[in-house]
């Protein structure tokens, strides 16, 4: 079994700092909050560059020689809507480290984020949707055919698509979370990949509830089958919990130390 893979999620454009960071090309709270989370436990970072319709491409290139140059080529997920600036992201991406992530394809209007993906040897994450939220999972899993098929027929491997079921807000559609995750399972039962952004599940509730509730959520869905998430690394209880039940699959080898490796 493979080890669980955590995508940091904290160099984001969402982040009134980062933002900034990112107009001005201030390296400084990029790194900082890169640092953070790699040392953390964070396979890939995360880099959100947000809708970026002007200097998209500028702005991505800056940001994975960055990350690259200052952290050993770290992995990094491109996350964007701007197809041309995950494009010149590629361009100079070091792969030694691992392939880059596309963030992310859908099965209606951004299908095209596979063929993108397909033709430069990436990974991409599939949204499980199509124009709006799947209502169920026969939906879902038809998008997933979907995408599966595209990628296939793009010349992707199988296991390059990373599927992602959208986590869903707990408060508000409590009646929805067990859906979630029987299809996490679906997915696995495929021998495919998956991954999603598992903070969603608790967006709205007090900021006490939120690790509790996420570490939950993570450790329900690795048992289903779940091989990556997209996560605050620095959320110390979600970290705890991934890295327990990587033990307990048996996805890492016990040691009394295995908390701090």
């Amino acid at each position: 079994m493979a080890k669980f893979i955590v995508i940091g999620e904290r160099i984001s454009a969402t982040a009134p700092s980062i933002n900034k960071a990112l107009a001005e090309r201030d390296p400084e709270p990029i790194l900082k909050r890169a640092k953070q989370q790699l040392d953390a436990g964070a396979t890939y970072l995360d880099l959100n560059i947000g809708p970026a319709e002007s200097d998209g491409e500028e702005i991505m290139k800056w940001g994975v020689e960055l990350l690259q140059s200052n952290f050993d080529n770290v992995p990094i997920a491109l996350d964007t809507a701007n197809m041309k600036a995950i494009e010149a992201g590629i361009a100079v991406y070091n792969r030694a480290k691992g392939k880059p992530i596309v963030n992310s394809a859908d099965a209606a209007g951004r299908i095209g984020y596979v063929d993108l993906a397909a033709a430069n040897d990436a990974i991409v994450i599939a949204l499980c949707n199509g124009e709006g939220i799947a209502a169920n999972n026969d939906e879902r899993m038809m998008y997933c055919q979907t995408l599966l098929e595209r990628g296939l027929m793009a010349g992707m491997s199988e296991q390059d698509l990373w599927f992602d079921p959208l986590f869903l807000v707990t408060k508000g559609m409590q009646d929805k979370q067990m859906e979630i995750l029987e299809c996490i399972e679906m997915i696995s039962q495929m021998g495919l990949n998956s991954t999603g952004g598992l903070s969603n599940n608790s967006n709205g509730m007090p900021k006490h509830i939120r690790p509790i509730m996420d570490a939950t959520m993570v450790a329900m869905a690795m048992t289903k089958g779940l091989t990556s998430a997209i996560v605050n690394p620095n959320d110390l209880r979600l970290m705890e919990t991934i890295k327990s039940v990587d033990v307990i699959k048996n996805n890492t080898l016990y040691a009394d130390s295995y908390l701090e490796l």
